[in-house]
Formats: structure tokens, sequence, C-alpha cells
């Protein structure tokens, strides 16, 4: 199916995604802060990125913004999730990314259904 690069500081997140997402037969790699991230779509092309919005050194907003200003990246469909954090809630986050032109958004915590039809529909 899909090369999927899953960007989150939470461990227990990336194996979450990383394990419901190869068992939807997707290929999936994984990077723990944007920075990161980005390091990782220098080696490999992928078909989607999915990331949360609050991480440390770069964070999802910041990783967004870098992928679409990257004319050899910027093209690739991305999936922004976040569950808020402090004073900032997640739909604040959430609808920043949609005004930057992400694909799809997930609020956390989400189920693997609403998961399924966002990368479904991120990847038509």
């Amino acid at each position: 199916m899909a090369k999927i690069l899953v960007v989150d500081d939470d461990e227990d997140i990336l194996d979450l995604l990383s394990q419901y997402l190869s068992l939807e037969n997707h290929e999936v790699m994984t990077a723990s802060d944007g920075l990161m991230g980005i390091k990782s779509l220098k080696n490999k092309k992928v078909d989607l990125i999915i990331t949360d919005i609050i991480m440390p050194n770069k964070d999802g907003i910041e990783l967004i913004l870098e992928l679409l200003d990257d004319p050899d990246i910027g093209n690739i469909p991305i999936i922004a999730m976040s569950g808020g954090k402090r004073k900032i809630t997640s739909e604040f986050n959430l609808v920043s990314a949609i005004t930057l032109g992400v694909k799809e958004i997930l609020k956390k915590p989400f189920s693997s259904h609403e998961l399924h039809k966002a990368v479904k529909s991120a990847l038509a």
C-alpha cells in the first residue's frame, strides 16, 4: 500500500500507529520530532506524513511549514493530529494546521476507524 511517516514525541502513540498502519499493509517509518522527521525524508520517499503538532525541537507546525516550502516534498499529503496542551487546545492546533493546507486532521484521542478514514482520504 503506502509508505507513511509518523511523527510524534510520544513513543506509545508511535508504536500504536505503527502497529495499526502495518496491519493495514502500509510501510511505516517513525520519527520522534519534526527535526527527525525532516531527516527521515532526506533518505526515503513517502506517500503520506502523519504528524503531531506539539513536540520538542521542531513542532508539527514548523514541520508542516518546512515541508510546504520544499519543492521536492511539498506535495506529500499531511495528516495533523493533536491532543492540545495547557491553554492551547487541540482545536486551535488543528485549525492552524488546516490553514496551512494539511489534508486531514485527527483530534486525540481518535479511533482506529477515524485513523483509517483520514488515511484513506489523504491518500485519495
